[in-house]
């Protein structure tokens, strides 16, 4: 729901929403995507599916928005299905050998750092931190830079225009995704002080 200002309200009980079903549909068609990548030997096919669920982020955020069906639930499970979409999408292409090690190396590195940084303030007591702009940007340039390189590798009448296409977005995204792990910083900071104020202010019990 809105208030009078027209700002959106988190609908902390909300559990079905349809972001939160796109949310889970794109983790349900993770096994899909590898089926059709190494089961089938399918690399368009593989593609266009990671490339269809990577533009359903931005289709479930706009709906969470719009429709004011924001919630508790959909802030933790939209970018989980984003960090696992993005990991396994990444791990399965390099087996696969569409992509060049050293772009996979620098994405899976930066993954690792921010999810280990992610831990360690939750442990220390951070409040949860939302998805930045920049951190959603990156990952959409990714995720369809990731899908052009597949089809680059296939048998398709477009593969060169999808090998030019994915490293004219990959560059550009993973400058973007570094950037936006360098925003993390001052944020986790922030998000550390006010998890630890929110906490001294609960009374213990006696």
């Amino acid at each position: 729901m809105a208030d009078d200002e027209g700002n959106t309200t988190v609908l902390g009980s909300r559990v079905l929403t349809i972001p939160n079903l796109i949310s889970v549909a794109r983790l349900l068609c993770l096994p899909v995507f590898l089926w059709l990548l190494f089961s089938k030997d399918n690399r368009a096919g593989a593609a266009y599916l990671l490339a269809v669920l990577g533009a359903s982020d931005w289709v479930d955020g706009y709906i969470a928005r719009r429709f004011n069906q924001v919630s508790e639930l959909g802030k933790l499970l939209d970018p989980t299905a984003d960090r696992l979409l993005f990991i396994v999408g990444v791990a399965a292409i390099v087996i696969d050998g569409s992509v060049p090690l050293w772009i996979a190396i620098a994405l899976l590195v930066r993954e690792g750092l921010v999810s280990i940084v992610a831990v360690i303030i939750g442990i220390l007591g951070a409040r949860r931190m939302d998805v930045t702009w920049w951190g959603k940007t990156s990952t959409f340039l990714l995720m369809i830079a990731f899908p052009l390189f597949l089809v680059g590798e296939s048998n398709v009448a477009w593969e060169g225009l999808a090998t030019v296409l994915a490293w004219i977005l990959v560059i550009p995204g993973l400058v973007i995704h570094w950037y936006a792990a360098a925003t993390y910083i001052p944020a986790a900071k922030v998000a550390l002080m006010e998890g630890r104020a929110a906490r001294d202010q609960i009374p213990s019990r006696p």
